[in-house]
């Protein structure tokens, strides 16, 4: 280990992830919260926490079947987003109602989710990472890179002011569905109720008994072992940290 990262992790330790209260979790569609930490959400809401849901898109075009579609489907899906929700112990959701697809314009999405921030004052901040390089859906991306971009400025009251919101004390950034995790929440118990929630309430995405149902609950039970055994933790979820003081102009931060 470098001197450099060394003075780096004893000056500014990672967070801990279990140590607030309130927490902004940010999917870019209805069902993805809970695919990349839903066992994560179980835990923290039966730990008292504070939780919000922030949903940016509309899932519209995100199903097979041709005879829902548009309006329609976007509005099953939101019905759906608040069951699941509910199920994790999340009454608190809210959408941004933009287009799936990536239909909208970067700065809409950003204000959109500043202006969550400022009214929700989360300590901590959830979202899909933007990093991954297998990542190919553009509003995966864009949520992730937008999330960032409001971790970071978050605390600025006059950037904040600009995007019509109060500034944020954010804490820590939290990024799921990541290849690179460096702090690991345990889940045993709260598997369960993470499936629960994706499978008997996101039918439009998962029907019962089909192909896709099938191979995202084998991997979510694979991923929280092997994460759990990388972790010690028996069963886990893992997220890529940041401190505020990792955000801007320390590239050690990114190992």
């Amino acid at each position: 280990m470098s001197l450099t990262r060394l003075a780096l992790r004893l000056a500014a330790p990672l967070p801990r992830l279990e140590a607030f209260e309130r927490y902004l979790f940010v999917g870019p569609h209805p069902d993805d919260i809970e695919i990349g930490a839903g066992a994560t959400v179980s835990r923290l809401a039966a730990a008292g926490k504070h939780i919000v849901f922030l949903i940016c898109t509309d899932g519209r075009f995100g199903t097979d079947f041709a005879q829902v579609s548009g309006e329609a489907l976007a509005q099953l899906r939101r019905q759906e987003a608040l069951r699941s929700a509910a199920m994790l112990g999340v009454s608190d959701v809210r959408f941004l109602s933009l287009s799936d697809g990536g239909f909208y314009e970067p700065q809409a999405l950003l204000r959109g989710i500043a202006q969550a921030v400022g009214s929700v004052q989360p300590e901590v901040l959830f979202a899909p990472d933007p990093c991954v390089r297998s990542e190919c859906h553009a509003d995966h991306l864009n949520v992730g890179q937008a999330v960032r971009l409001a971790a970071c400025f978050a605390a600025n009251p006059g950037v904040m002011a600009a995007y019509g919101a109060p500034s944020a004390n954010v804490k820590a950034l939290a990024f799921y569905m990541t290849a690179r995790p460096n702090r690991f929440i345990a889940t045993r118990g709260h598997l369960k109720r993470q499936l629960q929630a994706i499978f008997s309430c996101h039918l439009s995405q998962f029907p019962p008994n089909g192909d896709a149902a099938r191979s995202v609950a084998l991997y979510l039970k694979l991923r929280s072992i092997d994460l759990g055994l990388r972790s010690l933790k028996g069963r886990a979820e893992g997220f890529r940290v940041l401190g505020p003081t990792h955000m801007h102009c320390l590239p050690e931060a990114d190992r």
